[in-house]
């Protein structure tokens, strides 16, 4: 038997940076600024609390939070 897909363990599952940035830019609305590794790395860099001594990313954990760190990091780098 098949196991159910469940979209609620997608989003907790601990991922690369990477495998993070692909799913974000993927699912973000348009017209919103793209994340790249150099601004997911300084976004990592500004709140280590979030990451607790690890690189994992999760969608639960983080995408709502780059989402609102986001434009204001574009805004100061343009």
């Amino acid at each position: 038997m098949k196991p159910k897909y469940n979209p609620l363990d997608v989003n907790l599952v601990k991922t690369t940076l990477v495998a993070f940035m692909e799913s974000y830019n993927k699912s973000i609305p348009i017209g919103f600024p793209h994340a790249s590794v150099k601004v997911l790395k300084q976004f990592q860099e500004s709140y280590p609390v979030l990451f607790k001594g690890s690189n994992e990313w999760s969608i639960d954990k983080h995408r709502k939070k780059v989402m609102d760190w986001l434009p204001s990091y574009s805004e100061k780098n343009v």
